[in-house]
């Protein structure tokens, strides 16, 4: 007995692990079994078999009710299935509680299964409900539209719940892979570059170093000088590998935008951003695509905006990151959301200006002055000389 009572391998108790909240929120959705017992409070008379049929089918309810959070999820239409039954047998015996057991199974096929075949399953329990109900136990007209229209909304919201739910995982998926395909991408470029940039410069001081060698004996002063050359060969490979790690972007605020991209518009929202996005120092590219995944994010919860926008303007001085959305805005003190990002902006001695009212949307204005290493140009690649010359012979 013990085995019926622990949580199955994909069950919605499985699932919830973690979430307090949910596992909480389908224990207290049993508090509207109240309504079993109505018939004390609406009906006069109760009928000679009130309490057996209630003694009989509460018990009952709860260990199915039980079974859909514990067994794995694809037997919660066959578990609605069975209470839908009970609701059917309890009818003619306890009008509110055999309603209200209909209600709880359309709210169990909303469990597991596509949307529309959820609520296809759901007008057919609701179809068995209204004939018993008003051919067998001819309940008035007014209380079956209410039972159906209870039972029809509630199994509805948790289709909807139950698919946004999987969405939000989706698009999760989808912003790991867009990060994902992102660092691959820097990375093979970052591979193109370093072949690039030293494969040549290595063949050419290898050669220097073979001939120098050849040289020693037969002519010192030449040997010498093809040394001193691949040593300025050596020197400027390291200040173009030094320049090139430098200037190595992890392509941060790029993948933050596609990800904004896919997020928002997936919540309705229009999402608007250049293309073209300027030149950002690497130390500051990082900092602000947090801070960037941090504001998008907001937007995404609580703003319940249906415009964002993001713009970035970099010169001679200064990186300024702007986004602004017309959501309902806030008030009242920052969370711990802006808190973390003036602590971001701070780090990179820049500021946060953020400007907010109930109702009229929300701008926030990130400014990080730049470093004088910041502005400088990477060094340009240097043609020795007499290089050309030497290797062309």
């Amino acid at each position: 007995m013990r085995s019926w009572f622990r949580p199955a391998p994909g069950s919605l108790w499985s699932r919830f692990r973690g979430q307090p909240r949910l596992r909480i929120a389908s224990m207290f959705h049993l508090v509207w079994t109240v309504y079993v017992f109505g018939d004390l409070v609406f009906r006069n008379d109760i009928g000679p078999y009130w309490i057996l049929a209630t003694a009989l089918s509460f018990p009952m309810f709860l260990f199915l009710y039980a079974q859909a959070y514990l067994r794995p999820v694809a037997m919660a239409p066959w578990l609605a299935l069975l209470v839908a039954l009970l609701g059917y047998a309890t009818m003619g015996f306890n009008a509110s509680g055999g309603g209200c057991y209909v209600i709880y199974a359309c709210a169990m096929l909303g469990f597991d299964g596509a949307p529309r075949r959820c609520l296809a399953s759901m007008a057919a329990v609701l179809a068995g409900f209204v004939a018993i109900a008003w051919f067998v136990v001819h309940w008035p007209y007014a209380a079956i539209a209410t039972v159906s229209f209870i039972a029809f909304g509630v199994g509805t919201i948790n289709v909807v719940y139950r698919y946004n739910a999987e969405r939000d995982v989706e698009l999760k998926l989808s912003h790991d892979e867009i990060r994902r395909l992102a660092a691959t991408a820097e990375r093979e470029r970052i591979g193109r570059d370093l072949h690039d940039l030293l494969g040549h410069t290595l063949s050419l001081i290898t050669l220097k170093l073979e001939l120098s060698r050849r040289l020693a004996d037969r002519d010192p002063v030449a040997a010498k000088r093809e040394v001193e050359e691949a040593e300025q060969v050596a020197r400027h490979a390291l200040a173009e590998v030094r320049s090139a790690v430098t200037g190595i972007r992890a392509s941060g605020l790029v993948a933050e935008l596609a990800a904004a991209r896919l997020l928002l518009i997936s919540s309705q929202i229009e999402f608007v951003y250049a293309n073209d996005l300027p030149e950002v120092p690497a130390r500051i590219d990082n900092q602000l695509a947090l801070v960037l995944r941090e504001a998008v994010t907001n937007i995404h919860r609580h703003a319940r905006a249906t415009y964002a926008e993001v713009s970035l303007v970099v010169d001679a001085r200064t990186c300024i990151l702007t986004v602004r959305d017309d959501g309902r805005g806030v008030s009242g003190d920052e969370g711990n959301g802006i808190c973390g990002m003036r602590e971001r902006v701070r780090s990179l001695g820049g500021t946060l200006a953020f400007e907010s009212g109930q109702g009229k949307g929300t701008s926030l204005r990130i400014e990080v002055p730049l470093r004088p290493e910041d502005r400088a140009l990477p060094p340009q690649p240097a043609v020795l000389p007499g290089t050309h010359d030497r290797l062309a012979s």
